[in-house]
């Protein structure tokens, strides 16, 4: 996993909440070099959606430059294919409404693409003597003001967006089923609206689901416990130190650290016992990552 672009995969707007979950899946999967190559079907299953869904979605963010994609042929004298080879692009992201077709299905309220059409019943026309054209032919006005969605600038609306993906995330991790509902969503959106970025508080996520993952404490793996306002401050501080020292594991319950070892500056004593067992060489804590 690259944190580079997962961190750039989560400031990038795609106009869509499960294509974006999608993107950050493939950062996910990818090394630094923004290569992976993970199926549609492990990608579907990640993200809980469909396959086709899925593929509609890479197909999008290939449109938007976001993604490139390399074909490779099957192993079974050519037949076939393995899974694709994806590259993620992600320094220059084009605006969401700049792409084209490409994008499955029900992915929300669009404009609608058919010109307006004359009413059956047309307005009541003036004196005889004066002739009102009722033309066919769309009139040149703005449609995205039919239908628009709400603006990507309204703060709530991002606020709740990324609330969103938080919680997807914690699902996928702990394979838990919380919805997207008010009291899911209520305190992850009030560290959001403290200031916290959506990098920070996936952090959060992350970090405390390698401290307490296969411990008694794993049932407190949910909103209401991660984000309380008196815990989260703290458990952020721990987590960023944590991701600084390339997140080390933690075996129940106990963070798994490589022991210093300094190296002799001077020749053994003579008569000193030179068979003395090997220092461990892995030792930790069981409270958090300090």
């Amino acid at each position: 996993m690259s944190m580079t672009l997962m961190a750039k995969a989560m400031s990038i707007k795609v106009g869509n909440h499960l294509r974006k979950l999608v993107l950050i899946k493939l950062a996910d999967n990818a090394n630094d070099k923004g290569e992976c190559w993970p199926s549609y079907q492990h990608v579907a299953d990640q993200c809980e959606c469909s396959k086709s869904a899925v593929k509609g979605h890479i197909n999008s963010l290939i449109d938007m430059g976001l993604v490139s994609k390399e074909n490779r042929l099957g192993v079974n004298n050519g037949k076939g294919n393995t899974s694709n080879v994806y590259y993620l692009m992600l320094d220059n992201p084009m605006a969401p409404e700049s792409i084209g077709g490409g994008a499955p299905k029900n992915t929300g309220p669009m404009a609608s693409k058919n010109p307006p059409m004359a009413p059956d019943n047309p307005p009541p026309r003036a004196g005889d003597g004066t002739r009102t054209s009722h033309s066919l032919e769309p009139v040149n006005e703005p449609l995205k003001t039919i239908g628009q969605l709400p603006a990507e600038t309204d703060r709530e609306v991002q606020i709740t967006d990324d609330a969103k993906i938080v919680l997807k995330h914690l699902n996928l991790l702990t394979g838990s089923r919380y919805q997207p509902a008010k009291g899911s969503l209520a305190n992850i959106r009030a560290r959001l609206s403290d200031g916290h970025d959506l990098a920070s508080v996936i952090l959060v996520v992350d970090y405390k689901f390698e401290h307490w993952d296969g411990t008694e404490h794993a049932q407190y793996l949910r909103p209401s416990t991660l984000f309380q306002p008196s815990k989260f401050e703290g458990y952020l501080i721990s987590a960023t130190r944590w991701d600084e020292q390339n997140r080390p594991k933690c075996v129940n319950g106990k963070w798994q650290r490589p022991t210093q070892l300094t190296q002799a500056t001077s020749d053994i004593p003579e008569g000193f016992n030179k068979n003395l067992p090997a220092a461990p060489t892995q030792g930790g804590s069981d409270d958090g990552y300090i």
